[in-house]
Parts: C-alpha cells; sequence; structure tokens
C-alpha cells in the first residue's frame, strides 16, 4: 500500500486490485466536528439555514439546539476514508449514487468512519485503471449511525500489473 507514485508523493491508499468485494476498513482517524467548524463551513458555502447558525430558531426546533450541516458531515465523512482507501491511487471520483443522513450530528460529536467495497471491475477503456464502488458509513461516539454515501471512484492499478 505505501510507497511513492511517479512524481515522489506518497502513496497511502490501496490500488485497484486491493479493493476486492466484501472489503471492509475501519478508517484510524476520527474527528469531533465543534461550533466552530459548523459555523465556518456553513458560512464558506454560503447556506443561511437557521438551523445550523441561529440558536435561538434552533432552540424552538423539535432538536433543540442547531444541528452540523450535512455536508460538513458528508464532506468529513470522505475526507476521513480517504488515507486508507485512495491517497495517491485513485484518478478521480466518478460520483455519490446514495447518500443518507439517518440521524443528525450536534457540535461535540465525534465521527468514526468505516468504508467497505461493494463493487469493483477493471475499465473497458483505461487498462491501466478500474472501477471501485465504495460505501462509506459514519457512526457518531454512540455508535448511531449518522451519514451512509455509496459512490465510485476511478482508481489506479497497481504499477506494472497491466
Amino acid at each position: 500500500m505505501s510507497g511513492t507514485d511517479a512524481s515522489g508523493r506518497p502513496v497511502r491508499g490501496r490500488w485497484f486490485e486491493d479493493l476486492e468485494p466484501g472489503v471492509v476498513i475501519q478508517h484510524a482517524i476520527r474527528r469531533t466536528l465543534t461550533e466552530s467548524d459548523n459555523v465556518m463551513f456553513t458560512s464558506m458555502t454560503m447556506n443561511p439555514a437557521w438551523l445550523h447558525l441561529d440558536f435561538a430558531y434552533a432552540e424552538q426546533t423539535e432538536f433543540g439546539k442547531p444541528l452540523v450541516n450535512s455536508m460538513l458531515t458528508l464532506a468529513t465523512v470522505i475526507g476521513i476514508s480517504v488515507h486508507e482507501t485512495t491517497l495517491g491511487t485513485t484518478v478521480a471520483n466518478l460520483g455519490f449514487k446514495e447518500i443518507t443522513f439517518p440521524a443528525p450530528m450536534f457540535h461535540g460529536d465525534t465521527l468514526r468512519v468505516e468504508s467497505e467495497v461493494l463493487a469493483a471491475r477493471k475499465s473497458k477503456s483505461r487498462p491501466t485503471q478500474g472501477i471501485v464502488t465504495f460505501e462509506h458509513r459514519a457512526y457518531k461516539q454512540d455508535d448511531t449511525l449518522v451519514c451512509r454515501a455509496v459512490r465510485d471512484a476511478l482508481m489506479h492499478t497497481r504499477p506494472g500489473s497491466e
């Protein structure tokens, strides 16, 4: 898994051949999302939703406090997965098939992520690449599932394996 690419950059992700259906990766990195993270991300992405930024409004909702922006949750989930899946071994993210947020995230909740390979196939038009379908699942500290995302990535095959 580790090594360097042609430019000398470190490779930490897995090559296409290492990503067989059924492989589950428990990611080592965890991340607590803070009020500051949420306000900054929500503001940077131009999202004016009161539920993320207005404590007085959020107190009146069924949640009783601000929710972490779901796009911040998703971005963090994918970011956590990169080190052990695609760092230095991916060509491109091809898209998301499904994204769900079955439970809310609040300031101070900590994410842990696992990724499962659902499918993998060699590219028909690119002999040194393949398409991998990942399912990323994120849980907060009490093991509540808070995000599930299914995505396809175009991955490099191991150099010299053509």
